[in-house]
């Protein structure tokens, strides 16, 4: 099943002509089927995670094994002046297994960008370090990977001489927290005197959620502590532009032995926080690197097999990034491309059509869905039509993760 209208790609890297390119725990494995040309191409995204925290805690190390951009892994503060950028896609077996159904010349997987932002010290607020530059860069990204140092090794030093990654955490939230105070204070000036003085009902919502995220901030808490149950208000709150409202995923970077479990830096950085909207993976960069030296995925498998891991640290941190941002993927597939499409969890369908191009989203009629289970069993859209398997949905249908979407559409000219 395929759009109407095949979009032109930004990014097209070579990677093995008239092959089958595998994706296994974030890696790229060949397995050959005669093709007529290059077979994955990536489409352009977006959306973006910010990989973040103090100078020496494995950032960049972490950020090359997750793209092909390589940054300077060096031992000193702020060896990634220029923010690095990848387009790094996202492991998904159904676009595997989709493509190898209908064998199209072209296959577009998901994508995420990933930009590893300078580190910064205490007073990054005030313009320390490469503070201004750091939140600069931090406020251009959807979400934000902050990776915490919790390992011990005495060759790497540490900014403030000692590993502590619950006070790590706390130095970049405080710097943060300081820079979004100033734009509710800032925007309160603004609005407060309307909203207590006329009649905007939306200036004064606007004004009591605002004085919402500065109690919480003058209290030392991050703007995503702030629940905001109404969908209107979420809207009004997004904004703001909050820097410490943004999704965060904490990324423990551990020695290979805490690979698995953990350790007691984990487990400080749990409790730590466990009462903010955030996630938490633990992930051994050094150990990642090396995986990522390997030519073949039999070799890094059976390299995390030895360790008791199922898939590598990178392949859990993609997929942490895109679940971070309540993304989910519908697939287009048919004879000339099988594609996935990112869209926000709870899209109907004619936004979802939009995704492709705006005119499917203006003169939507109908989607035409096969589930993905369908469509593996039965093995082509003919078979799901003559089993009875394609529904016929209308615009208030909400896509599911992993449909198999055809758009019906009329534009008049």
């Amino acid at each position: 099943m395929q759009p109407a209208r095949v979009l032109n790609e930004k990014f097209i890297p070579k990677f093995y002509s008239n092959s089958f390119i595998f994706f296994n725990n974030g890696y790229f494995s060949k397995k050959t089927i005669p093709l007529s040309h290059d077979f994955f191409k990536y489409d352009s995204m977006s959306l973006q995670c910010g990989i973040v925290g103090l100078p020496n805690v494995g950032k960049s190390t972490l950020f090359n094994c997750l793209s092909n951009a390589k940054a300077q892994a060096a031992n000193f503060p702020f060896c990634t002046i220029e923010p690095n950028v990848g387009v790094i896609t996202v492991p998904d077996t159904r676009l595997v297994k989709l493509a190898a159904i209908d064998k199209p010349p072209s296959v577009v997987p998901a994508t995420v960008e990933i930009v590893d932002i300078a580190g910064l010290v205490k007073g990054a607020s005030k313009g320390e370090g490469l503070g201004n530059k750091f939140l600069a860069n931090i406020r251009e990204t959807d979400a934000i990977l902050h990776v915490l140092r919790c390992f011990d090794d005495d060759n790497v030093t540490h900014v403030d001489g000692s590993v502590d990654p619950v006070r790590d955490k706390l130095i970049i939230d405080m710097e943060l927290q300081i820079k979004d105070l100033e734009t509710v204070e800032s925007r309160i000036d603004k609005v407060q005197k309307q909203a207590q003085t006329g009649g905007d009902k939306t200036a004064k919502r606007v004004y009591e959620i605002l004085a919402q995220y500065r109690d919480a901030l003058q209290r030392g808490y991050s703007a995503r502590t702030v629940h905001l149950d109404n969908r209107d208000d979420r809207r009004l709150a997004h904004e703001f532009f909050l820097l410490t409202d943004k999704p965060v995923l904490y990324v423990c970077n551990v020695d290979e032995a805490s690979a698995k479990s953990g350790n007691h830096y984990v487990a400080a950085v749990r409790e730590a926080i466990k009462n903010e909207n955030a996630g938490l993976l633990v992930v051994a960069a050094k150990t990642e690197a090396e995986i990522a030296e390997f030519d073949n995925y039999e070799e890094r498998q059976m390299f995390l097999e030895e360790m008791g891991l199922e898939e590598s640290g990178v392949s859990r941190l993609i997929k942490s990034a895109y679940s971070l941002l309540e993304l989910e993927t519908y697939f287009t597939t048919g004879k000339d491309e099988t594609r996935a499409w990112t869209f926000v969890k709870g899209t109907k369908a004619p936004q979802a059509a939009g995704i492709i191009h705006t005119d499917f989203e203006k003169g939507f009629i109908r989607a035409e869905v096969i589930k993905y289970d369908d469509y593996v069993h039965f093995g082509s859209e003919a078979a799901c039509r003559e089993a009875g398997k394609i529904a016929v949905e209308g615009k208030d249908y909400v896509v599911q993760d992993g449909d198999i979407m055809h758009f019906r559409f009329n534009v008049s000219k």
